[in-house]
């Protein structure tokens, strides 16, 4: 097939169709694979996530699209891997499938009538299929951001009852809570220490005492 031809009413076939074209006939293509391609989807992410906070509608549509042929990138490798290959078409499958799992209030009997309800049978559905893990902190990885990963630790924690000491002075919104944290990063700053650091030590003393909690071995970097 050739860029442009094909369904008109299947852009998303059609563009998967132009990848394989791509990696059949591109040189600098075919020559990545999948850990080659990974600092180019954190670059198309974070630009994603720059369109969604401060872009325009056609910005948010392109960096969409962009994000999109990642992922049809990384099919494309795998689709031709000899030794366990699966396409766009098994990773979409596989989606559709859990999706209607994790929402039986839309495609099955059950109800639910608040965010809340929702939450409890998308926490049902998941740790059915993640039965095997012995531990909440299976599935988290450790290179998220150190905020983002502070929260998921801490929503972890939760579940097994661990939590962390929140400060006397609270801020009251969103916005305050914004200054509060440039200013510990200037505090950090003013006396030399590297806050990046600091953050990720106490972070896993928590993952400590959520592992303690729940009885099992090891640590996020393990």
């Amino acid at each position: 097939m050739t860029a442009g031809s094909g369904p008109a009413s299947d852009p998303l076939r059609a563009a998967a169709d132009v990848m394989r074209a791509v990696r059949d006939r591109c040189v600098w293509t075919q020559q990545i694979d999948h850990r080659a391609l990974v600092p180019y989807l954190v670059e198309e992410s974070a630009e994603l996530i720059d369109a969604v906070e401060d872009g325009t509608r056609d910005e948010l549509r392109e960096e969409l699209g962009d994000l999109l042929w990642q992922v049809l990138f990384h099919a494309e490798i795998a689709s031709r891997d000899p030794e366990a290959p699966f396409d766009i078409d098994d990773v979409a499958r596989g989606l559709t499938e859990k999706m209607v799992r994790r929402h039986p209030h839309v495609f099955g009997d059950a109800v639910a009538t608040t965010p809340e309800e929702v939450l409890v049978h998308w926490n049902a559905a998941k740790a059915a299929e993640k039965h095997h893990r012995r531990s909440v902190l299976e599935g988290v990885s450790e290179r998220m951001p150190s905020l983002a990963l502070a929260q998921k630790l801490l929503s972890k924690g939760s579940q097994v009852g661990v939590s962390a000491a929140t400060g006397s002075s609270e801020p009251d919104s969103e916005a305050e809570l914004g200054d509060a944290l440039l200013a510990l990063v200037a505090t950090a700053r003013a006396n030399g220490w590297d806050a990046e650091r600091a953050l990720r030590e106490r972070l896993r003393g928590l993952e400590h005492d959520i592992r303690a909690a729940e009885g099992t071995p090891g640590d996020l970097e393990g």
